[in-house]
């Protein structure tokens, strides 16, 4: 559920990690408290930065046996009583933590941050931990085959692609994909817990980090202090479930950017008509099918430069400059710089996919029959076009993925302490439904609801009420279902192009990616 990162989102994340230098990794079976070497790694945004790795079994049933490493990054508490260590995740799976440290300590009311050791990692097989996974270098090179497989040869083209990819995997990294997953994850949690000398642990993830974070409670209930989930995967339709879910979500989401468009007529000259204005840019698809803006952008890359709007709003008037040079005055270097800036992938990208589809693949039972996957995507196609194509194939190297499908644990906890949960109500990558559904199985949780929001990842994006109620829990650990109205939808951006800064929260929407 989380995209390969675009060139923006990589830069933002090198803010917090330009100087990063692990440590040498920590060859003990059994981590102890003296296991981390903590070494500075500060950049000029965050000053007290440290980094350092930690060795866990690569089987956790075979502790004495091959060790990999976890990258980690820590923000030192400042206060004299400390609440211990406040594990941050961004979701993916295969996003990258270790600059979400900083920007948690930083975010955070200052009393507040300076009671936790607030601490980033990169977990199994992603970004600056070892092994690191790295399946198909190009699988996202445009011009790729229409998405929308209108006849045999494109959807033939397709299964060709994720097939190499699942193979790809397969050759390289067959002696770690079987232990590539969120249980293991979740087991290396508490490794680093004892590493740290930490009775008790507080976590706060956002997205696949939700599940991630709910896993690990399920272990160890007794461990946790704190645990705060933002915008919650589905434990119930985890993984095939869940993207057909968000399938749906995402257009209604798509619809509204048009929508927005629509009401914003005096800028963009699209219409005034909402349907008007879809009606548009399925046009503008259509005429990409047969001439790529750019040579870059075909139909497949147009979905990948729109779809992080329905993560986050304040993406809104970039692509709406876009749309409209297109559509109305036949300009495409806006289009493809969209795409450059929206859509298009980092190398680091290759690593991020790569344990993504891992993880997922592996996580739980995904249909093998190909024909399944047909009916499933046409069916939910016919209602929500916008992405239900690109999803799929997205997803599709799980049906012929080489390791044996796990079962989904049930995460169901009635020994946590109360939690803390926060789900928009139009969230597109995670839908209300998810948010909901762990509210009922975390029975001492509490659900803060943005009511009207529709972007992904809501604490710490500028939506004072969520934030306060974020703070409150973390210093006190009281916590109440309570419901915040969202903040305005951008207006049109000016000249400058620059992201909205009425919209919030950009810094946080560029390191937790999209699709994730």
């Amino acid at each position: 559920m989380i995209r390969p990162l675009t060139k923006r989102a990589a830069v933002l994340l090198s803010v917090a990690t330009v100087a990063t230098a692990l440590a040498s990794p920590v060859t003990a079976a059994a981590p102890t408290a003296a296991a981390l070497r903590w070494t500075d790694c500060k950049t000029a945004r965050y000053p007290t930065l440290q980094c350092a790795s930690l060795a866990v079994p690569l089987d956790h049933e075979r502790p004495a046996g091959r060790q990999i490493s976890l990258a980690l990054t820590r923000v030192p508490h400042t206060a004299r009583t400390s609440q211990g260590p406040l594990l941050v995740n961004p979701g993916g799976p295969g996003g990258s933590g270790r600059s979400l440290a900083g920007y948690v300590a930083s975010a955070l009311p200052k009393a507040v941050a300076a009671q936790f050791d607030v601490i980033g990692f990169d977990p199994r097989g992603v970004g600056r931990s070892e092994p690191t996974l790295d399946c198909g270098a190009g699988h996202f090179k445009p011009v790729r085959p229409d998405s929308v497989p209108l006849d045999p040869a494109v959807e033939q083209a397709n299964l060709e692609r994720v097939k190499s990819f699942a193979e790809s995997c397969r050759t390289k990294h067959a002696d770690v994909l079987p232990y590539i997953d969120t249980v293991s994850a979740a087991r290396d949690i508490e490794l680093l817990r004892v590493a740290l000398g930490a009775p008790r642990i507080s976590y706060f993830g956002y997205s696949y980090g939700t599940y991630l974070g709910a896993v690990y409670a399920k272990q160890h209930p007794e461990r946790v202090h704190r645990l705060v989930l933002d915008s919650i995967v589905d434990p119930g339709g985890v993984w095939y479930g869940d993207n057909l879910a968000q399938d749906r979500a995402f257009d209604a989401r798509h619809k509204a950017f048009l929508a927005w468009v629509a009401r914003h007529d005096a800028t963009y000259h699209l219409g005034t008509d909402p349907a008007r204005v879809e009606r548009r840019w399925y046009a503008m698809r259509e005429d990409l099918r047969t001439t790529p803006a750019g040579g870059k952008v075909g139909p497949a890359e147009l979905e990948d430069t729109f779809m992080p709007g329905g993560y986050y709003n304040g993406y809104w008037p970039n692509l709406a400059e876009a749309f409209a040079a297109y559509a109305e005055r036949g300009e495409t270097k806006p289009l493809v710089a969209a795409y450059e800036k929206f859509g298009a992938v980092e190398p680091s990208a290759g690593n991020s996919y790569s344990v993504y589809t891992a993880v997922q693949c592996r996580d739980s039972a995904w249909p093998k029959d190909w024909n399944r996957w047909r009916a499933d995507m046409w069916r939910t196609h016919a209602e929500a076009p916008f992405m239900t194509w690109n999803n799929a194939w997205y997803n599709a190297p799980c049906a012929f993925w080489p390791t044996e499908q796990l079962a989904a644990p049930d995460i169901t906890n009635a020994e946590l302490p109360p939690a803390l949960l926060f789900q928009a109500t139009l969230d597109a990558a995670t839908p209300f439904e998810g948010g909901k559904s762990m509210h009922e199985k975390l029975k001492n949780s509490a659900l803060v609801v943005e009511e009207g929001g529709g972007n992904h990842g809501i604490a710490l994006s500028g939506n004072t009420c969520l934030d306060e109620k974020l703070a409150t829990y973390l210093t006190t650990g009281r916590a109440a279902d309570a419901t915040c109205a969202a903040r305005p939808d951008p207006q049109p951006a000016a000249a400058t192009r620059a992201v909205a800064p009425t919209a919030g929260g950009a810094a946080l929407h560029g390191m937790l990616g999209f699709r994730g």
